[in-house]
């Protein structure tokens, strides 16, 4: 008797083979670029976001829109919005392990943490909110002002924690005590903003309520503290129980980590704040120990870099059409959104930490790391853009922005760093 051999699934090959080919793209451009970036003494990662953009309508899409179409689709599969989700979260979670917020015990990095926070958010929201209404006549038509000038605002608030994060690692800056009240500075930035969007969010979709507001807030507040008191101590049983030997990950403790961040992304996404800072919370509560974020890093680090980045660069490039802007008017409104969102977040950040005792070189650095907005930024302008109350145009120059500001930090860092007496030690993976 023949045995026949097992059928595949109906419809297995037809959705897997675009996603691999999905995937060939964007991993291999973003290695392209990161090579091509650091190669110029850009961090690599700046390259990748660069990658992402190209390969959506900016360039690839435009010039080629048949194979575009025929790679990617009219628009990205939920296999990849999944993954580029995942990635963001196991980024975030490398990040929040990677740094060493005992630096914070420092007189002046206590004295600064909150102002530099509250000036990042408050003085560029509040001239995003100006502009907004100053650009609505020309570009908004149409659209309520009110909250078209707020999705501006938040836009040129954000501080991008996951860029900022791979920046430092980069130039060998993620445990010096800068460093660390950057991205500290930055992840209380980024919460604010998370919160500010869904309450533009809500506003826009008439369903803003401040006993909901007062709630989330509430819930967000509650979350930290079951965090100090009892996630705290229980991450450290259980690092204790299952302690890594010669340098290796027992599986078991692989599987809890990936566990319990991704029950602590639910938990976040549920408070309105993202998944993503539940990842966040999740290095957090481990990066007291040496041992296993070494081989964490090792073992797993290097596949989240290097596989699950480009995706979510790439899946927020073919959102994003560079090519957009095609008068004078459009080009002096694009000028004036970068000098606006670059005084607005450098020049109140570096007053702040000049008062709280940072000579000027290092009120300048700290300044120019919380100008760092890159794709974070993008998902804001992608909601905006979803929702109607962003036109494309500025849509496109926010993205401009974002690149342009988050570009600036490496050659600053170059020159900034030697003057602070700090060794630019890059990280050969960054």
């Amino acid at each position: 008797m023949t045995i026949a051999p097992l059928a595949a699934p109906p419809h297995g090959d037809t959705l897997l083979m675009p996603i691999l080919a999905q995937l060939i793209v964007m991993i291999g451009a973003a290695r392209i670029m990161n090579l091509v970036f650091r190669r110029f003494s850009q961090p690599g990662v700046i390259g990748e976001i660069v990658a992402g953009l190209l390969l959506g309508p900016s360039l690839f899409g435009h010039f080629c829109p048949g194979i575009s179409a025929a790679i990617f689709g009219l628009k990205p599969s939920p296999a990849i919005v999944i993954l580029s989700q995942i990635g963001l979260i196991l980024l975030m979670f490398q990040i929040g392990m990677g740094f060493e917020f005992g630096q914070l015990r420092e007189p002046r990095a206590r004295r600064a943490l909150v102002p530099i926070a509250a000036v990042s958010i408050l003085v560029p929201l509040a001239c995003g909110i100006w502009l907004g209404h100053l650009s609505a006549p020309v570009f908004a038509g149409g659209i309520a002002v009110p909250v078209y000038a707020l999705f501006c605002g938040v836009a040129m608030a954000i501080t991008a924690v996951p860029v900022l994060g791979r920046i430092l690692t980069g130039y060998g800056m993620a445990r010096h005590e800068l460093g660390v009240l950057a991205i500290s500075a930055a992840a209380i930035n980024d919460v604010a903003g998370w919160l500010l969007l869904a309450t533009v969010a809500a506003i826009a979709t008439a369903t803003f309520a401040p006993a909901q507001t007062a709630q989330q807030l509430g819930g967000v507040l509650a979350f930290a503290l079951a965090c100090i008191f009892l996630l705290r101590p229980a991450a450290a049983w259980l690092l204790r129980a299952f302690p890594v030997r010669a340098g290796e990950m027992r599986p078991v403790l692989m599987a809890i980590i990936l566990i319990a961040v991704f029950a602590l992304g639910m938990c976040t996404t549920k408070l309105g704040i993202f998944a993503i800072f539940g990842g966040f919370v999740g290095g957090l509560l481990v990066h007291h120990d040496a041992e296993f974020t070494t081989a964490w890093r090792r073992q797993v680090g290097g596949f989240v870099l290097v596989f699950f980045l480009p995706v979510f660069f790439t899946y927020t490039g073919l959102h994003t059409n560079l090519l957009g802007l095609t008068t004078g008017t459009d080009w002096l409104w694009l000028g004036i959104f970068c000098a606006v969102s670059i005084i607005a977040k450098i020049i109140p950040v570096a007053i702040v930490s000049r008062l709280a005792g940072y000579n000027a070189p290092a009120a300048l650095l700290l300044g120019v790391l919380m100008n760092t907005r890159a794709l974070m930024e993008l998902i804001v302008l992608n909601i905006g853009l979803e929702t109607g109350f962003l036109p494309p145009k500025i849509f496109t120059m926010l993205v401009i922005m974002a690149v342009v500001t988050t570009l600036m930090a490496g050659p600053a860092l170059k020159h900034l760093m030697p003057r602070l007496g700090i060794m630019i030690a890059r990280d050969v993976e960054a």
